[in-house]
């Protein structure tokens, strides 16, 4: 069977026959065993004994995977559109890394962001209908930013305030040696994460401590609430605000021109 230009751009670009689909599933072979290779190379002990057999392999799936983006650039027929799209540019970056190890070392590690061409695996396993609700989070993180934003400066202001009383109260004696490390503590003590490598020594300064760990549990809460509530509001049927309660029976499902209750009867009123 002679493979057209067409023929093979089906196969490279579509999904919809056995072709096409074990394509697409050895290349996520090759991305999903890239990633392991690259993973067991940054084990020091794993690196020592097969390291030069780690970069080989690394070295022959960044060609595969070149001569795959090379190929997808050939085949489509909106190349500039290939090229900047997001799986264009996530094509790109996961073979770049390979080719600047030969100049900075180490850097065939970065490799590992060819994790992101996993993502093709919607379209092989036919899970597009996931793909509304990954719509719906992002439409109700988006209708919250303004709400974060306000969120996040205020959260800035207080670590702004805490680090400089912290570098006042503590100084430099006891780890706070500038208003920028106060914050950075004030950051840490008031996400709950509490790496401990500054802790305050004065009383009043373990006051502060508690003050600010308390307030990071009420905190951790309003980013949380704040989007909930945009993603109740879109789950909401459209005709929500359109109902009515029943005063005598409390039936709250009756659309503003009902004039009795669908449940006990009585007349409705306004």
């Amino acid at each position: 069977m002679i493979l057209t230009k067409r023929k093979l751009a089906h196969i490279v670009f579509e999904s919809n026959d056995k072709a096409s689909k074990t394509f697409d599933v050895i290349l996520l072979v090759l991305i999903f065993s890239s990633i392991i290779i690259a993973v067991l190379d940054s084990v020091g002990e794993l690196h020592l004994k097969y390291g030069k057999i780690f970069y080989a392999l690394e070295l022959g799936f960044t060609f595969l995977f070149t001569l795959e983006y090379i190929l997808r650039i050939w085949l489509t027929s909106k190349t500039l559109k290939y090229v900047t799209s997001f799986y264009g540019i996530v094509d790109l970056m996961a073979i770049l890394p390979v080719y600047l190890s030969f100049f900075i070392l180490n850097t065939q590690l970065l490799s590992v962001i060819r994790a992101l061409r996993l993502l093709r695996v919607i379209r092989i396993l036919k899970l597009g209908r996931y793909l509304s609700e990954a719509d719906f989070l992002r439409e109700s993180l988006k209708a919250s930013a303004a709400k974060i934003q306000i969120f996040l400066f205020s959260v800035l202001t207080i670590v702004l305030i805490m680090g400089t009383l912290m570098f006042v109260v503590e100084g430099p004696v006891n780890g706070f040696t500038s208003i920028p490390a106060g914050m950075y503590w004030a950051i840490v003590t008031l996400t709950t994460v509490g790496f401990g490598d500054i802790t305050p020594q004065t009383p009043v300064g373990q006051l502060l401590a508690s003050l600010i760990m308390l307030m990071g549990y009420a905190i951790i809460a309003v980013p949380t609430g704040i989007v909930s509530s945009e993603m109740a509001k879109r789950r909401m049927p459209q005709n929500y605000e359109k109902e009515k309660t029943c005063t005598f029976c409390g039936f709250d499902h009756l659309e503003r021109g009902d004039n009795f209750c669908k449940k006990c009867g009585e007349k409705v009123r306004d």
